[in-house]
């Protein structure tokens, strides 16, 4: 046997190397993904007091005649214990890991591809306009993934036990189960139309203000955490601002037909219709300063511990 007959052909070894890159390219996602997964939960566990506090001034179900932080907390702790803070946490993170992996993880997939529609190198900051679509994007891809997840999270953290009374909702699985032998399969995507909505502006709004912030103060260095930190924190306020009364629907739709809850909408435009009848405009921003003050350190917090745990892992991946 002559020696070019055992020596691989170009053919295979453009095909090898092919497998690898694919390969490459496929654990350098897996990492990506794991990285934003992580950081999204280092988030919301450090935050989520004040999401709960959030969520029942949204909806209401709180039995309380004051809707003010402080009564809020008050309440929630001879209630529901110093946990109660916590209340939906679990369904928060098992929904947040894979929310957050796809939505850090397709944001760089889709920022990728607008760098190769418009021929933007690698070491320069993507404009905003495409920044903003790629992070819509990623927002909308999470939504379709995690959104039952997103809608159990809803039901235990919207509504607040009362004294002597055992929680309806407590629980991913009983919260999952009750809704569905109570109301149907299909209740476990109620309030999906705004939340996929709202996906596209608020996770655009987000990477877009991060963006247009980086292109504004251009730095020689490699990006810090701590940069990232201070403009995904700016970003989040932005975010929260603006797409916060399209979130009160959501959260008043994934409530309706619930047990101790009589309100029902005939679908999205009736619940804005209902609700602005009912209270007036400043229904929909109810909870919304909590929000803001939510929102900087939990956006914060996803970005850094993001592009910090990217940058701890890249040497094995190289």
């Amino acid at each position: 046997m002559s020696a070019m007959s055992l020596a691989p052909s170009k053919m295979q070894m453009k095909k090898d190397a092919s497998v690898q890159n694919s390969g490459g390219a496929a654990a350098d996602m897996t990492r990506r993904m794991i990285c934003g997964g992580l950081a999204g939960m280092i988030a919301k566990t450090a935050t989520n007091p004040l999401e709960r506090i959030k969520m029942l001034s949204q909806t209401g179900e709180h039995g309380l005649q004051s809707s003010g932080v402080l009564s809020l907390y008050r309440s929630i702790i001879q209630n529901e214990g110093i946990m109660g803070l916590w209340a939906g946490n679990g369904a928060n993170l098992l929904r947040v890991f894979p929310a957050k992996a796809v939505v850090f993880s397709s944001n760089d997939m889709y920022q990728g591809l607008f760098r190769k529609l418009t021929k933007t190198p690698e070491g320069q900051n993507l404009a905003p306009f495409y920044a903003f679509f790629a992070g819509g994007f990623a927002g909308m891809s999470a939504t379709a993934c995690t959104y039952p997840l997103d809608f159990a999270r809803g039901r235990i953290s919207g509504k607040l036990a009362q004294q002597g009374m055992n929680k309806e909702y407590n629980g991913i699985i009983r919260t999952v189960v009750v809704s569905v032998r109570d109301e149907g399969f299909l209740a476990l995507y109620k309030g999906v139309t705004p939340t996929l909505i709202g996906a596209l502006p608020y996770e655009g709004i987000k990477f877009g203000t991060v963006a247009f912030l980086e292109r504004s103060f251009p730095t020689e260095e490699k990006t810090s955490p701590v940069r990232k930190m201070v403009f995904g924190g700016l970003g989040g306020v932005m975010a929260g601002l603006i797409t916060y009364p399209n979130d009160t629907i959501r959260r008043l739709l994934q409530l309706q037909g619930s047990r101790g809850t009589n309100a029902e909408y005939a679908g999205y435009f009736d619940c804005v219709r209902k609700t602005y009848q009912a209270e007036g405009i400043a229904r929909f921003y109810r909870g919304m300063t909590i929000n803001i003050i939510r929102m900087a350190p939990n956006a914060a917090v996803q970005f850094g511990s993001y592009e910090l745990l990217k940058q701890l892992t890249a040497k094995y991946f190289g």
